[in-house]
């Protein structure tokens, strides 16, 4: 595996990952139009434990984003970082974008469709989800619908 690092927009942030991502792919949820700023955010996920934050622990901050999840993000300069959520919480879903090398993941499908905005359809012809894939880890029954 090449080494995958990366960090957020101001610096004070810095991590790097211990395997190979997962599960990439475009989330179209409200929540993360709104904590990106953009009509949908890349993520993709790694084990908690592959995960290594090597700088600005102390400029790490989190807030409840949903009923099941939280958001992590710089607190000098916004920029978002991870994901937590109860349904899998042996994993961490870290935003594609503040890779060092953001290229090298290529997001496999889309989540929340139903959520998109109208004037930003998706350019791609990877598979469209209206909420959660069936095949999502750990959701309760009827969750994914």
């Amino acid at each position: 595996m090449t080494e995958r690092t990366g960090g957020c927009a101001c610096g004070a942030v810095r991590y790097r990952l211990a395997s190979e991502p997962f599960d990439a792919g475009w989330c179209h949820c409200r929540t993360c139009q709104l904590s990106s700023g953009s009509p949908a955010l890349a993520f993709a996920t790694v084990p908690l434990d592959d995960f290594e934050l090597v700088q600005g622990g102390e400029a790490v901050g989190r807030f409840a984003s949903s009923a099941f999840g939280r958001r992590l993000f710089c607190t000098r300069c916004g920029t978002p970082l991870l994901m937590e959520v109860d349904h899998q919480p042996e994993t961490l879903d870290f935003t594609i974008a503040t890779l060092d090398r953001p290229d090298s993941i290529v997001p496999e499908f889309h989540i929340f469709y139903a959520s998109r905005i109208g004037w930003a359809p998706a350019a791609d012809e990877t598979p469209r989800h209206d909420r959660f894939r069936t095949e999502t880890r750990g959701l309760a029954p009827g969750q994914e619908r």
